[in-house]
C-alpha cells in the first residue's frame, strides 16, 4: 500500500517575471515500510521534493497523497497537524535547541501535540534508548558529539510515532564512522517497519537503502532497486580497521 503517492507534481518558483521550474511532472509511489534514498546534484529538485513531501511547501499543481490524506485540500493549520503527527524530520544541522538537554529536545514535538508531562518523559526516554543515548539525557547539545546530536534528532523524530521519517543529508556534518552509526539506526528502524526517506548526494550513503530515486533538472530520471544494501555495521567496522592501519603506517 502506498504511503506516498504523487501524480504530475509540478513546482514553479516566481521571482518577478522570472519563473523557475523546480519540479516537472513528477510521478512517484512509495510503499509503507520502504527505505528509499533520493539523490541528485545541486539544483536537481531533490530538496524541493523533500519540502513538498514534508508538507513544508506546496506543489504548484499535481496530486499528493500522504498516508491516505489528500494534501492539496488542506489549509496551513491542517498541514501543521499533519507534519506533527505523520512526519518525523531529521536535518543535516540537527536543529536542536541549545538551552535544552537531550531529553527536553526530544520531548518538544509531544508538547505541540498536547501529550501530558509523564507520558512525554516516558516516550522520550524510550526513543533515546532506541538510539543508544540513555546515558546522555541530561547533556546539552554543546556537550554532545555530532553523531550524538544526530541521534537526539532521530529520537525526536520518532516520539510521535510518525508514518514516515524524512532525513535531509543526515550524515552531511558527520565523519565517516559516525555516519555509519546513523545509517545503522535507520536500517534498524526500517527493519522494524518504519518508512524512511533519505536525501543525500553521496552514492555510498544511498547504497545503504533498498531503493534509489535519482533527480536531475527537476525530473525523476531513474528509479532503481538496491539488490544488496550495504550493512552499516559492517561498513563501520571496515572503516575503523582502515583508520587503525593508516595510523600504524603513519608511525612506522
Amino acid at each position: 500500500m502506498s504511503i506516498i503517492l504523487m501524480k504530475d507534481i509540478h513546482k514553479v518558483y516566481k521571482n518577478g517575471k522570472i519563473e523557475v521550474e523546480a519540479l516537472k511532472q513528477v510521478n512517484l509511489a512509495i510503499n509503507k515500510g520502504e527505505f528509499v534514498a533520493i539523490m541528485g546534484p545541486s539544483g536537481s529538485g531533490k530538496s524541493t521534493l523533500m519540502n513538498i513531501l514534508g508538507c513544508l511547501d506546496r506543489a504548484t499543481s499535481g496530486y499528493y497523497e500522504l498516508d491516505g490524506v489528500d494534501i492539496s485540500t488542506l489549509n496551513d493549520i491542517e498541514l501543521a497537524k499533519i507534519r506533527n503527527k505523520k512526519i518525523g524530520f531529521v536535518f543535516q544541522s540537527f536543529n536542536l535547541l541549545p538551552k535544552l538537554n537531550a531529553l527536553k529536545n526530544v520531548e518538544l514535538p509531544m508538547i505541540y501535540a498536547g501529550v501530558g508531562k509523564k507520558e512525554r518523559r516516558e516516550r522520550a526516554m524510550e526513543a533515546l534508548e532506541k538510539v543508544g543515548l540513555l546515558e546522555r539525557i541530561n547533556h546539552l547539545p554543546n556537550e554532545l558529539s555530532g553523531g550524538q546530536k544526530q541521534r537526539v534528532a532521530i529520537a525526536r523524530a520518532l516520539v510521535n510515532e510518525p508514518s514516515i521519517i524524512l532525513a535531509d543529508e543526515p550524515t552531511g556534518n558527520l565523519d565517516s564512522v559516525s555516519g555509519e552509526d546513523i545509517m545503522e539506526i535507520f536500517q534498524k528502524l526500517n527493519s522494524d517497519g518504519v518508512t524512511v526517506l533519505v536525501v543525500t548526494h553521496e552514492r555510498s550513503i544511498a547504497e545503504h537503502t533498498r531503493r534509489i530515486i535519482n533527480f536531475r533538472d527537476g525530473r525523476l530520471i531513474k528509479d532503481e532497486i538496491v539488490e544488496k544494501p550495504l550493512s552499516a555495521a559492517e561498513e563501520r567496522e571496515r572503516l575503523k580497521k582502515s583508520l587503525i592501519v593508516n595510523v600504524e603506517v603513519a608511525y612506522e
